[in-house]
């Protein structure tokens, strides 16, 4: 599409943005902008959710450069006057179902909408990690992006790798997905509830799935139950909000946990790339290939 025509795109709440020319000054939440990136796209200004704090979260960012990159703020710092200073053409956001644009205030959401195109894209549990792939390469193809060739064969690869593992049966371990909640405690993530953990459970490979509690998404433990669940592979947010593994070197039940088992670093909020996913799925089938091998 030339840049001087007409610009339209319909986000993942019925919403259709437009604009009478290709947007280029893009602002983003961090996780899109991430995204966005993998396409060879850079956005102008990040924003962060009330998980954040008064800079960037690296590990959200990805590879996305943060120098030169504005950050617009997080939480109660981050209102629709800070959103759109700058001047941007578009802002895109994410939700995680109902609509509701995760990061954003409803009023905040609604008077950067009636000011500057919106497009809100659906990375929530009804969602497949590929439809979220799809929509955000569309919207980057939208935004001038060429089609990630390089991404899409090695995720083709890696997924390749990881289903074969799953299939052997003499390679085949157990895996468990856990934020650091403090240092008594960890929530164990509910992998029906997380695209790419479900993912990995669709290639056969076998996920630890703790039932009960109140929430959907994660089930709340001590470190010595995680001992006693004897993952060989631990999956591991290392995202900012989450407690730091450096403050649990003198825990024992976590050093009991991580002794033996493998520690893959996680990003539940990862780039929506057929790169970013074929990363992280290559470092999931190294870690069962070295717990295969006995290796920790």
């Amino acid at each position: 599409m030339d840049r001087h025509t007409h610009w339209q795109f319909l986000d993942d709440r019925g919403h259709l943005a437009t604009s009478d020319r290709r947007p280029e000054r893009v602002v983003t939440y961090i996780q899109a902008g991430a995204t966005l990136w993998e396409h060879g796209i850079r956005p102008a200004g990040l924003f962060g959710s009330n998980h954040d704090g008064d800079g960037p979260d690296p590990v959200k960012a990805g590879s996305l450069p943060l120098d030169g990159t504005d950050f617009l703020g997080s939480g109660a710092a981050l209102d629709a006057d800070a959103l759109l200073r700058g001047d941007p053409e578009l802002v895109v956001a994410v939700t995680y179902g109902g609509g509701q644009v995760y990061g954003l205030d409803p009023d905040t959401a609604k008077h950067v909408e009636e000011r500057v195109p919106l497009v809100v894209l659906d990375v929530g549990q009804g969602q497949s990690l590929g439809d979220v792939r799809a929509r955000f390469a569309a919207l980057a193809r939208a935004l001038g992006a060429a089609q990630d060739t390089a991404g899409a064969v090695a995720l083709a690869r890696a997924t390749a790798r990881l289903r074969a593992l799953a299939h052997d049966g003499a390679a085949r371990r157990a895996l468990l997905a856990l934020s650091p909640a403090s240092a008594d405690s960890a929530y164990l993530a509910k992998p029906q509830s997380w695209p790419d953990l479900r993912e990995l459970t669709a290639f056969g490979l076998d996920l630890v799935s703790p039932q009960g509690g109140s929430s959907t998404n994660w089930f709340t433990a001590d470190w010595p139950y995680v001992a006693e669940l004897a993952a060989q592979v631990l999956l591991v947010d290392t995202r900012v909000n989450a407690y730091s593994l450096d403050a649990l070197g003198d825990n024992a039940a976590w050093r009991e946990a991580a002794s033996g088992a493998r520690v893959v670093a996680w990003n539940p909020e990862a780039p929506c790339s057929d790169g970013a996913h074929a990363r992280f799925f290559d470092r999931v089938a190294e870690a069962v290939e070295a717990a295969g091998d006995g290796g920790a």
